[in-house]
């Protein structure tokens, strides 16, 4: 096993690299006590069967610049092959803001294949690369060093075994016509939109019960310091304060230092200082937001969904995807379920590949054109 530790090593390799069609990526970082993640190690693998087709990439090591990866990464000519690809390219797009194109999302294409709902690397690996993944290691503080053997071997199992799997699924893809449908999802993971978290729409992530208005006013600007807060310090959002104090704190609505002082919710490091000021500010300021500026989360209004509408919907999804071999939820989710039923039709679910393979005969049944048979475990549509 290789581990780089120099720019002129990384380069090297990184030139190699670019000699081939496509490159498997794959990172281990820590989360826990930042807001963005710190990338502690880089694995990188190219087709071939020799040692020094695959290595390991200390990112922490002294002095080592990362810019012949982020070259890489904009190379056209190569693809980034990644499995559940989301928060690596994350840290990527932060770290060197770059996105790596063309992306390859394994999880998105075993997906598309018919492996189920967000089947995880190690069911690849068994499957497809008819090998086994020593798990112990998956947990541990990839930021201590030295890096133990065994952390070194199942770090860079994850871009060995991957380099079967995406040329499996990649041919798979190819044979059965669904290349498209991969790249038309991959499109979000390409998009920096999906990467940018901005604070003043942070009160999204937040699950209320009620959507009073000087309630949600409250959330919306508690969420958006919380947000602030914890990106300019590259601190968590829960060592701010976390969702249930967030929620009491728009309960109670705060004036003072001696009213956050009863917060049965709040770390007793947000009862005072910068913390604390930004709190009662917030809340202020959540207090004088007119009614027409309060936001609110578009809800289904259910008193228009017909449930037996959803129901015959839910099972016209499971006949489709046992039919195209595609996992249900990544054609539809119960909410756009509810949302068709409801007549909306702006939906992904009735949109592009979606469409073909389900949303045209959706609405034929929403229109009453077509009805569902049952015959043994299979479900028929009966043209009416």
């Amino acid at each position: 096993m290789k581990t780089l530790t120099t720019t002129e090593e990384l380069r090297d390799f990184c030139n190699r690299a670019a000699q081939h069609p496509y490159v498997t990526v794959d990172t281990e970082f820590l989360r826990e006590r930042t807001y963005y993640s710190k990338l502690c190690l880089l694995q990188i693998a190219y087709p071939g069967e020799g040692e020094e087709t695959a290595v390991l990439i200390d990112p922490l090591a002294d002095g080592i610049d990362l810019e012949p990866v982020y070259e890489l990464c904009r190379n056209t000519d190569v693809v980034k092959v990644f499995h559940a690809a989301r928060q690596d390219v994350e840290i990527f797009f932060h770290d060197g803001n770059v996105i790596p194109e063309p992306l390859f999302d394994t999880q998105v294409a075993a997906m598309v294949c018919g492996f189920g709902e967000q089947v995880g690397y190690e069911t690849l690996v068994k499957r497809i690369a008819k090998a086994s993944l020593d798990k112990s290691s998956r947990f541990t503080d990839w930021s201590r060093r030295p890096l133990t053997d065994a952390q070194l071997t199942y770090a860079l199992a994850d871009v060995t075994h991957l380099r079967v799997i995406y040329e499996y699924l990649s041919a798979q893809l190819e044979k059965a016509g669904r290349k498209g449908w991969v790249e038309e999802e991959i499109k979000v993971l390409t998009d920096p939109e999906t990467y940018i978290s901005r604070p003043e729409e942070a009160w999204q992530r937040v699950k209320t019960r009620t959507q009073s208005g000087k309630f949600m006013g409250v959330v919306a600007a508690l969420a958006e310091f919380r947000e602030r807060f914890a990106q300019e310090r590259n601190i968590p959002r829960s060592r701010v304060f976390k969702d249930d104090a967030l929620l009491e704190l728009a309960s109670t609505k705060p004036k003072n230092a001696g009213d956050l002082s009863r917060s049965r919710l709040l770390l007793r490091e947000a009862r005072k200082g910068e913390i604390a000021d930004g709190i009662l500010a917030a809340v202020e300021k959540g207090l004088a937001t007119p009614p027409e500026s309060v936001p609110r989360k578009e809800e289904i209004d259910k008193s228009n969904v017909s449930q037996a509408l959803a129901e015959l919907l839910r099972v016209l999804l499971k006949a489709k995807a046992e039919q195209s071999g595609v996992a249900q939820k990544l054609i539809a989710t119960t909410a756009e379920l509810d949302a068709i039923a409801a007549g909306e039709r702006d939906l992904m679910a009735l949109k592009g590949w979606r469409r073909s393979v389900f949303g045209e005969d959706a609405l034929r049944l929403c229109e009453g054109g077509i009805a569902l048979s049952a015959q043994g475990d299979t479900i028929r549509i009966v043209e009416l």
